[in-house]
């Protein structure tokens, strides 16, 4: 009798769906909500308080509406300047 051999793609599918979902939204809002902090601590000591406050606002709002593009005008809109 012949074994049967799987290929590294099925077995990589068949580990991915034993995983467990809760935690992997665990995981990966854990790794969302850092990289956000970290963002919004580097804003805050970039730009001017009313800069910060601005994009602070875009981004929260570019969440919630589930559209990038908030966020983004804001940058190019020129509201990011350097901290003198």
């Amino acid at each position: 009798m012949q074994k049967k051999t799987r290929s590294l793609l099925e077995e990589l599918e068949l580990i991915s769906t034993k995983r467990d979902i809760p935690s992997l939204i665990e995981s990966r809002g854990t790794n969302l909500i850092s990289s956000v902090i970290n963002l919004l601590e580097f804003i805050n000591r970039s730009c001017s308080p009313e800069q910060a406050m601005l994009l602070e606002k875009k981004l929260l709002s570019s969440i919630r509406g589930k559209d990038t593009s908030r966020f983004a005008k804001a940058i190019k809109k020129g509201s990011v300047d350097e901290k003198q």
